[in-house]
């Protein structure tokens, strides 16, 4: 008697698709042994006919930047369940979801959600292992929300990969600084930031480091922590970095993304005039604010 257990029908050789008759000679038992065994641990058999395709992108792995954006999301705000096949994203945003799904040519269901700790969304869930294992080897994990390390991105998609990042864990904010008005009432100033949020150090020195190589920009990592809890770190981007941050991510009215955030974004990603100089010193009377120039031809 041939003794197949349970993990040596349920591995690769049926997620594979492989017929019986392909699966048998690798285990070294007759056909009807291994039908004996699958029925025993109700394992299903795949129907008759042609194999179907892989469910996300059609088996299709070739980086592309709907691929590299999709990546973003899972790596920030996805989770690789410790089963090796399911993966799942959470959201309150529909339209990212929506997105995710187009990106990764997926038809799984958007479902109601509630986390452990209460909060109401909304899920995206689907089973693949070939995807799963795709996504594993470019160095994603399950449980990754503090081991989250450095992964095998090409830079041609990187701008894609950080857009999906800030859309699963960043912020574009924009606000109006009026700190030093008692001093004068012109002194109201928009700033600009871009942050992306993780509970991984390591993973966030690892995309500042790319972007400073990529863009020569430096950004800042800053902490935060609360008693009971695992600190909580944010690159940050602000002032004339910001500007040109987003103006990278957001390359084309096209690009996959969250609409809300590139609302946000959108002021700032048209060309720039010659701004004039404001002199040295306080402001004087008559000084116009904001004034933009042509450029010098």
């Amino acid at each position: 008697m041939c003794p197949l257990t349970r993990d040596c029908c349920d591995d690769s050789n049926i997620d594979d698709g492989l017929t019986v008759d392909q699966i048998a000679p690798r285990l070294g038992c007759a056909t009807t042994t291994v039908f004996r065994r699958l029925r025993r641990f109700a394992i299903p058999v795949r129907p008759r006919g042609p194999l179907q395709q892989a469910k996300t992108l059609n088996g299709d792995m070739r980086w592309s930047p709907r691929l590299a954006y999709a990546v973003g999301l899972i790596a920030t705000d996805g989770n690789l369940s410790g089963d090796g096949r399911h993966l799942s994203i959470t959201s309150k945003d529909r339209d990212l979801l929506e997105t995710l799904r187009a990106c990764l040519n997926i038809s799984a269901a958007i479902t109601p959600h509630s986390s452990g700790f209460g909060s109401a969304g909304l899920r995206v869930q689907w089973g693949d292992r070939r995807f799963y294992d795709w996504l594993v080897g470019i160095g994603l994990t399950p449980a990754k929300s503090l081991t989250l390390s450095p992964l095998a991105i090409p830079d041609a998609v990187f701008a894609d990969f950080v857009r999906g990042c800030i859309d699963g864990d960043g912020s574009v904010t924009v606000y109006v600084d009026r700190h030093n008005t008692d001093k004068s009432e012109r002194y109201v100033y928009e700033r600009l930031y871009v942050k992306l949020v993780s509970a991984s150090r390591v993973f966030l020195d690892w995309v500042q480091a790319a972007i400073r190589r990529i863009l020569s920009m430096r950004g800042s990592i800053t902490v935060q922590r609360a008693e009971g809890r695992s600190p909580l770190w944010t690159l940050r981007y602000a002032k004339s970095e910001s500007i040109e941050l987003l103006r990278w991510v957001y390359y084309s009215p096209t690009v996959p993304c969250l609409a809300r955030k590139r609302a946000t974004a959108d002021p700032f990603l048209q060309p720039l005039g010659h701004a004039a100089a404001r002199p040295v010193g306080r402001p004087r009377a008559g000084w116009v604010y904001n004034q933009v120039l042509p450029r010098p031809s």
